[in-house]
C-alpha cells in the first residue's frame, strides 16, 4: 500500500528525514555537509519555516520544522533536496536521484515527544562515535553537522546558528536552560541501544 501523503497544517511541529538512494552516502566531505547547510540557510528566509533541529549523517538527514503559514514545509523541503541533488550529481558526474523517494515526515503532537525527538535527533552520531570508542557528551557536542552544538555552546559550521533552540530550550529550567538539556541527552548516551537510533532512522518513534 502506497504511503498516505502526510497533512501539513500551520504551526506544525514535523519530523523530517529521508536518507540516500539504496542507503547510499549523500555526504561524501566537508563541503557537501557545508552545502546541504547553506542551502538550509537560504532557503529558510524565502519559506515559512523555523529549524529547530537537525543533524546531518553520512547516509540520512533529520530535521524538526515548524510550518509558519499555509505553505506547506515539503515547498520548502523540496526546493532544498532538488538544489542539493544538483549540486551533489554535477559535482560527482552522476545522474538520478540523490534522496530515497520523497522525504518522510511525522506530525509531532506533544511537547514531549517533541523533546524526546530532539534528543534522538542529536543522539545520532552516537552510531558513528561507538565505533570509535566508548561514546561522550562531550564528543556529541563536537559532531559539526548537528544543532547541538547551538544548543550548548552557541557554535556552528556556518558563522552563525543555523537552528531556533529557543523553542526547545524553553522547556528547561530558565537559568540553566543549556546545562539542562546537555543532561538530558548526556542521561540517555549509556543507555541508548542500537534498537532505538535504528527507531529514529525509520520514523517508528
Amino acid at each position: 500500500m502506497p504511503q498516505r501523503k502526510p497533512i501539513f497544517l500551520k504551526d506544525g511541529y514535523y519530523h523530517v528525514y529521508n536518507r540516500g538512494h539504496n542507503k547510499q552516502n549523500i555526504f561524501l566531505n566537508y563541503k557537501d555537509y557545508t552545502r546541504y547547510l547553506v542551502r538550509i540557510e537560504k532557503y529558510k528566509e524565502i519559506h515559512p519555516i523555523t529549524l529547530l533541529c537537525y543533524c546531518l549523517m553520512p547516509n540520512h538527514i533529520h530535521l524538526i520544522l515548524r510550518q509558519e503559514s499555509d505553505e506547506p514545509i515539503e515547498v520548502f523541503i523540496h526546493r532544498l533536496h532538488t538544489a542539493y541533488t544538483m549540486f551533489f550529481n554535477k559535482k560527482y558526474e552522476r545522474v538520478g536521484s540523490v534522496f530515497q523517494g520523497r522525504f518522510k515526515a511525522k506530525l509531532i503532537e506533544s511537547d514531549e515527544y517533541l523533546l524526546h525527538v530532539s534528543r534522538y535527533i542529536h543522539l545520532n552520531p552516537i552510531e558513528l562515535l561507538r565505533a570509535q570508542g566508548p561514546a561522550l557528551n562531550s564528543q556529541l557536542v563536537q559532531y559539526p553537522w548537528s544543532s547541538y552544538h547551538e544548543y550548548v555552546e552557541q557554535s556552528s559550521p556556518l558563522s552563525h546558528p543555523l537552528s531556533d533552540p529557543s523553542i526547545i530550550l524553553g522547556y528547561f529550567n530558565k537559568e540553566h536552560q543549556k546545562q539542562s538539556y546537555k543532561k538530558f541527552v548526556g542521561d540517555m548516551i549509556k543507555t541508548v541501544s542500537d534498537e532505538d537510533l535504528a527507531e529514529i532512522s525509520s520514523g517508528k518513534l
